[in-house]
């Protein structure tokens, strides 16, 4: 049952967990980092920017969590990139208990990842659905989170099976609500999956922020150059926005409570913006498992990456 009062101090004991986390140099992975660090799981935290990713490191650090503090270099536009975080980890670690597929970008001009995708969907979607499926060998543990970050702005999201890339036409905004939608269509789908095969000890969880103050608000307006967009997105947070600090409590919820495979975890404050994390209700377009099943096998084909199923289920029940 939800509480309505949960917060970070009621994050259970970590000790000797593996936890990931992309995006952990900033924002709501740099808190969430903090609070798996604080209750003693080893956090690797990985991060694109290596020198933002071993300040904050350094930050953390000085905080004297209990836990370990690790920064490998993680570049979810770059397929190489997530290729080689994830045979690096499985060098280093033999389990991986929780999953944060968290790092993103948002409303930016349009661009194109290393491997030809269009920014949003490739680093949002594409980028986690391949560093899924790359760690799935080391979810061999009792209680296994993958925990996939999400947003409201879903709701507004289609996916666009004709134009993926959006190469025909393109609306930042658009192309952002498709990205946060795929990344739920993979969260419940992977749990389905997980279900078909028997596999008990990996749990699939969506979750979203509400409206946490980040630096994601204005990369979109630095990178059009306007001071207008960025000023107003500044007053906006000021006024309207939690802290990332509260933006986080979400994804922690998702990660270590007794949540159901294929929850979504929102903030139950004013309009699902703010508050305390709760089990909710995403969009009925969210559920859809057709349209799931095909971006599944759009993103194998994409990617490279399959899902290895059996292997999983076969390891975790030794």
């Amino acid at each position: 049952m939800t509480r309505d009062d949960w917060t970070a101090a009621d994050v259970p004991r970590l000790d000797g967990q593996t936890v990931v986390v992309t995006g952990a140099n900033s924002g709501l992975g740099y808190h969430a980092t903090r609070a798996f660090a604080h209750r003693g799981a080893h956090v690797v935290m990985a991060c694109r920017d290596m020198k933002r990713g071993e300040e904050a490191r350094g930050e953390l650090a000085a905080s004297r969590p209990s836990g370990a503090l690790e920064l490998q270099k993680l570049d979810l536009a770059d397929l190489d990139s997530v290729r080689t975080f994830a045979e690096t980890f499985a060098d280093v670690h033999d389990r991986l208990d929780v999953l944060c597929n968290n790092a993103g970008v948002m409303a930016i001009p349009r661009g194109e990842t290393e491997d030809g995708f269009e920014t949003q969907f490739g680093v949002n979607h594409l980028g986690h659905f391949a560093l899924t499926g790359l760690l799935l060998d080391q979810m061999t543990g009792e209680d296994v989170r993958v925990v996939t970050q999400s947003s409201g702005v879903h709701e507004s999201g289609e996916i666009g099976f004709d134009d993926l890339q959006s190469e025909e036409s393109y609306d930042e905004w658009d192309a952002y609500a498709q990205s946060k939608l795929a990344n739920l269509l993979f969260a419940y789908e992977l749990q389905r999956r997980l279900d078909d095969e028997g596999i008990e000890n990996v749990r699939s969880v969506g979750c979203h922020p509400g409206y946490a103050a980040t630096n994601l608000q204005y990369r979109g307006p630095e990178a059009k150059g306007s001071r207008v967009r960025k000023t107003a997105m500044r007053v906006a947070n000021a006024i309207f926005a939690q802290s990332a600090e509260w933006g986080a409590l979400p994804m922690l919820y998702a990660a270590t409570e007794d949540v159901p495979g294929g929850s979504y975890v929102g903030p139950g404050g004013l309009m699902n913006m703010r508050g305390h994390p709760e089990v909710q209700e995403s969009s009925e377009r969210s559920y859809d498992e057709v349209a799931a099943g095909r971006l599944w096998s759009v993103s194998e084909e994409l990617t490279g990456v399959e899902y290895d199923f059996e292997a999983l289920a076969d390891a975790s029940s030794e």
